[in-house]
């Protein structure tokens, strides 16, 4: 299993992002528009970690792992089966993959396609 993108949802932007970079010696680029203006990290392994602001009042903070999957569709439909729920169908972000997201037990996590 591996995560291609963390997605980190928080109320200070520049705080978290120098946060993790001091922690961390990382650095974080500038807002991506197609990622919901999330900062990015991208580590030696190509994975990403953005950090953004909730993108509705309706969003609230949250660290969500988006794990790397061969084929999206077959794995939302596994994820179904299996008794999670998508909040968020596949879709395709130009440049960075397809991703979905879903509920199970309580927790949101994402699937990413590459």
């Amino acid at each position: 299993m591996n995560i291609q993108y963390l997605e980190i949802v928080t109320e200070n932007v520049d705080a978290a992002c120098d946060a993790y970079a001091t922690a961390f010696g990382t650095n974080f680029g500038e807002p991506v528009e197609v990622l919901g203006n999330a900062r990015l990290a991208i580590r030696p392994d190509g994975s990403m970690i953005g950090v953004r602001a909730a993108m509705s009042g309706a969003e609230t903070p949250i660290v969500r792992p988006y794990w790397l999957v061969d084929n999206i569709e077959s794995s939302v439909e596994l994820i179904v089966a299996a008794g999670g729920e998508i909040i968020h169908p596949p879709l395709e972000l130009v440049g960075y993959g397809t991703f979905a997201i879903y509920i199970q037990g309580g927790v949101q996590n994402g699937l990413w396609q590459l």
